[in-house]
């Protein structure tokens, strides 16, 4: 038998993770991913206007500036180039009020880079998914610029000074679903369309960039759960269909906690991942002070993907443990 001594053609190469058995290399499907959150981009920028634009290039601007910088600082070498700040950048921005300050922008970007990702030792070490480090610093250093929203340049629903969650929670009038569907609502700039949102979602669902089981786990958790309560009482609770279309669920469910590094490993973990985070989602939603809970549902469940891939692991063939 032939060992990599006596054939030096033979290469062993080390790389962080994510490891992932796929015909793409992490380079390809970084920039995959930035290809499948176009559409949300259009959708951004049809309803809530071009300004939306420069809330984008500011914040994967300094997503990529900040990695260039802290990547030199430490004197490692700088792979902007894999794609992994773009795509930070975009997520942020994407999940930003619309028309929200440049300033506050660039700030959540240093900290989602800086914090959420280099901390760790850069990509394939974070524990928590980036974008939403970042998004969850603004939210507690500028909680109204945060919760002000902006009524679509075409809307037609009667809800104009409010998201749907915001008028769910705090007045008990539910929108309607098709304009949730397509995105003729108030929300953040990149999750309100549920259209723009899936057609990048499959994309990456349909060349195996991301694993079927969490967004299906997420989407059977929140009919399921949301689904409970609404049978208890209808006129108090929304309908399943309302939770799964409202706010950041399913840009949550297919972008973010769908992410290589900060998901678990195994098919039974995910399976666990995917369910608990609907479950928080439904309960902060109805019950917490907020009407959102995916941002905090995605982080909380972040922290258990170690212990999640510990005991979801498959037992060695022949072991006992």
């Amino acid at each position: 038998m032939t060992t990599i001594t006596e054939n030096p053609t033979y290469k062993l190469e080390l790389a962080s993770s994510p490891h992932v058995h796929s015909k793409w290399n992490t380079k390809q499907a970084m920039w995959l991913v930035v290809i499948a959150l176009i559409p949300p981009v259009i959708s951004a920028l049809v309803f809530f206007g071009f300004y939306q634009l420069s809330i984008i290039a500011v914040s994967v601007g300094f997503c990529v500036g900040t990695e260039i910088t802290i990547k030199k600082f430490r004197k490692r070498k700088v792979s902007i180039q894999d794609g992994s700040a773009v795509i930070t950048g975009l997520l942020l921005a994407l999940i930003l009020p619309p028309n929200f300050s440049l300033v506050s922008t660039a700030l959540g970007a240093i900290v989602a880079i800086s914090i959420g990702k280099e901390i760790f030792g850069g990509i394939g070490f974070n524990i928590f998914n980036p974008a939403l480090v970042g998004r969850a610093f603004l939210q507690a250093a500028f909680p109204v610029p945060m919760t002000t929203w902006y009524t679509p340049n075409y809307s037609v629903d009667t809800i104009t000074s409010a998201t749907p969650l915001s008028a769910m929670k705090f007045d008990h009038v539910f929108a309607d679903i098709s304009n949730m569907f397509i995105g003729n609502i108030g929300g953040s700039i990149g999750e309100t369309s549920s259209l723009a949102v899936l057609i990048g979602g499959i994309f990456l669902l349909v060349i195996g960039i991301v694993n079927w089981r969490v967004p299906i786990a997420m989407t059977t958790g929140v009919i399921v759960f949301g689904g409970i309560f609404w049978l208890i009482d209808p006129v108090k609770y929304p309908n399943p269909a309302f939770h799964l279309f409202a706010g950041g669920f399913l840009f949550g469910a297919l972008f973010m906690a769908t992410d290589w590094v900060t998901s678990p490993l195994t098919a039974k973990g995910m399976w666990l991942y995917g369910l608990g985070i609907s479950l928080m989602v439904v309960i902060i939603r109805l019950f917490g002070g907020l009407p959102e809970g995916v941002m905090y549902a995605i982080l909380l469940m972040n922290a258990f993907v170690p212990l999640i891939n510990k005991y979801t692991r498959p037992k060695v063939f022949g072991g006992t443990v």
